[in-house]
């Protein structure tokens, strides 16, 4: 989008991506919660409650997305009013949504699987279906855009079209590492009350807290596009540069859930110590390499991403947050891991809710004084709430073990 004659689109695929937030992530506890409960299942080698924790997961993704295709009317409405921006670029956005929105089965399973990859210690198996669904949604865009000459709707096609194909990939790989999935399981087993009553209360308490993760970030595009079509243009130019903070260092935090899931699992203070202290090392040495790539190279990422001087040029004026949010932001992905690892999501929620509310306090002071600097610094801000909310309970998970 950043390549056609006019930055709307751009405004469009970033509000619309928005959306998707609220009605995708915002259901991300379906990775995460399956990683615990795997990770801890397989620390102790209970191979058939890995399974069944599983189908758990996939049959609560299936009614959930289904719920999703019911409910989009009124659930776009509600987003369309919580984000504001021109006639144009809302338009476009309503384009994007119609079509994508009928991925929601597929993504909320996809979600399930990764969690459940993770928890088996098989990241070979998430690169392989990130590069599926990241590399069909690519081509796809190229083919759409470029040769048969679609906008916003052939990017929205593109990646339902992704998102199915990773779901399908996603089972046959799954299919191969624990047998079937779905055939003649013991459904005593999948529907015991103890195991369901404990899955539901940890992915409720997860899902608030991802609601609240992502209505920071969807606030703080909200307000961006406020600033107007070329701010907002910018922000989500830059935005694309926190994803891959976020999406890159998260594998660190992906394998303290694991690593650290399974001593949780088998009570191993010891492992489970050196499995955070390690993963935390490798994070922060990975987070002060990106800091200066992006130092080097950000200015020629922001012309790769978008063709408009206008709003190239605005985007590097707020590039330095960018550069230093590697080593700020590194702490709360890999806190999130641990607490993730050790189904403590009553404590992540708690934390996010305090992180969220002050968020916005802090936009609401902020942006009027110093404008889209101060956006970004409310946000490196919160950045760092993250971390501090989670960290001081740190002492408590070490204290579990010996209790325990």
């Amino acid at each position: 989008m950043g390549h056609l004659p006019n930055a709307a689109y751009i405004g469009a695929v970033a509000l619309g991506a928005l959306v998707f937030s609220f009605l995708y992530w915002g259901f991300g506890f379906l990775r995460m919660g399956t990683t615990g409960f795997i990770a801890q299942a397989h620390g102790i080698n209970d191979f058939e409650e890995v399974r069944y924790t599983l189908v758990r997961a996939l049959l609560l993704s299936f009614v959930l997305g289904l719920l999703i295709l019911l409910l989009q009317k009124p659930a776009f409405i509600l987003a369309f009013r919580l984000l504001e921006s021109s006639s144009e670029v809302e338009s476009l956005t309503q384009t994007y949504v119609n079509i994508r929105v009928w991925s929601a089965p597929a993504v909320l399973a996809f979600y399930a699987m990764l969690g459940c990859m993770i928890g088996l210690h098989n990241t070979r198996y998430v690169l392989y279906l990130q590069l599926v669904l990241n590399i069909t949604n690519i081509v796809l865009d190229l083919a759409f855009v470029n040769l048969l000459g679609m906008t916003v709707n052939g990017v929205a096609l593109a990646t339902l079209i992704a998102e199915y194909l990773a779901f399908v990939v996603g089972l046959l790989l799954l299919r191969k590492q624990i047998g079937s999935i779905f055939t003649k399981p013991d459904w005593q087993r999948v529907f015991n009350f103890a195991r369901i009553s404990e899955l539901v209360t940890v992915n409720a308490n997860i899902a608030i807290r991802t609601l609240c993760l992502v209505f920071s970030f969807s606030y703080f595009m909200a307000q961006s596009g406020k600033l107007g079509v070329i701010p907002l243009a910018a922000n989500a130019v830059l935005m694309n540069f926190q994803s891959f903070i976020a999406y890159g260092l998260d594998g660190f935090a992906h394998a303290v859930e694991a690593l650290a899931g399974g001593a949780c699992g088998a009570k191993d203070r010891t492992a489970f110590s050196r499995a955070v202290k390690l993963t935390t090392f490798w994070a922060l040495g990975t987070s002060i390499v990106v800091c200066g790539i992006f130092l080097l190279f950000g200015t020629s990422l922001i012309a790769l991403l978008t063709d408009l001087k206008e709003v190239r040029s605005y985007a590097e004026i707020y590039l330095p947050w960018l550069i230093v949010s590697p080593v700020i932001s590194f702490w709360s992905f890999q806190l999130d891991g641990i607490f993730i690892c050790t189904t403590r999501a009553a404590e992540m929620r708690n934390a996010m809710l305090v992180c969220t509310g002050l968020f916005i306090a802090l936009v609401y002071v902020l942006l009027p004084w110093l404008g889209n600097h101060g956006l970004w610094l409310a946000l490196t801000l919160f950045m760092v709430l993250r971390a501090v909310t989670l960290g001081v309970q740190y002492p408590r998970i070490l204290r579990s073990f010996a209790s325990g």
